[in-house]
């Protein structure tokens, strides 16, 4: 009896130091961190029309706030809040651009995503993957010509070539997609660094209805994204 008890303490004291060697080697794997920032940049965005339209990019601003929670050694959360512009342009090459038409839509955008990192103390390669919730507060239009009644311009290339888009009013402002983004990370010191990312962005809600009686089947918001960051790390 005093054997096993014996036993008993010994094991429950292997045990203990055992967990406290694990909990001390976990403690010093890796100490969560959370860092905090803004970043700003250039979009360029057009539009995934069906049936095709022809058109351009058209390029606007984007900036917002920046939030990213890492438990682990190379992944981590990133949850953006964004005000970003996107549209498209109207191709007319065939007519040496005589005419123009650009129409801008501003967004609010929430991306969630997935933020892998890794290289060196310095320098680092990042990803970020995750779904991007939208909702469009305004929108304009700049034109040099009648939009909304093109078959009475003269000289308007009505031939093979969609109008409705110019002159249609966006029905759905909510819009939800993927995003994508890869770039490079530069420390300053311990609680301070640069972000440089490059990200596309496919809606995959459509901006005009798109029931089999409506005229595009789809109208879904395509944009890349170029922009820098500041993080600021505060735990």
């Amino acid at each position: 009896m005093i054997y096993c008890k014996y036993l008993k303490s010994k094991f429950l004291f292997l045990l203990m130091a055992l967990s406290t060697g694990l909990l001390a080697k976990a403690d010093t794997h890796y100490i969560p961190h959370i860092s905090i920032g803004g970043r700003a940049g250039m979009t360029l965005s057009e539009m995934s029309f069906s049936p095709s339209v022809k058109q351009s990019f058209t390029n606007g601003f984007m900036f917002g706030a920046a939030f990213t929670y890492a438990e682990e050694r190379h992944v981590g959360l990133r949850a953006e809040l964004n005000l970003t512009q996107r549209g498209w342009k109207e191709n007319f090459e065939e007519l040496n651009d005589e005419f123009n038409y650009k129409r801008t839509l501003t967004y609010i955008e929430l991306p969630i995503m997935t933020h892998i990192f890794f290289g060196g103390r310095k320098v680092k390669c990042l990803f970020n993957l995750g779904p991007e919730f939208c909702y469009m507060i305004s929108e304009s239009v700049s034109s040099n010509f009648d939009y909304k009644n093109p078959g009475s311009v003269p000289g308007f290339p009505n031939i093979n070539r969609h109008t409705e888009q110019m002159y249609l009013d966006v029905k759905n402002k909510f819009d939800y997609g993927i995003c994508a983004g890869v770039g490079m990370e530069y420390l300053l010191n311990r609680k301070n660094s640069l972000q440089l990312e490059v990200r596309y962005y496919y809606g995959l809600g459509n901006i005009y209805p798109a029931a089999k009686k409506d005229i595009f089947g789809a109208s879904r918001n395509m944009t890349i994204s170029v922009t820098l960051g500041y993080m600021f790390r505060v735990k």
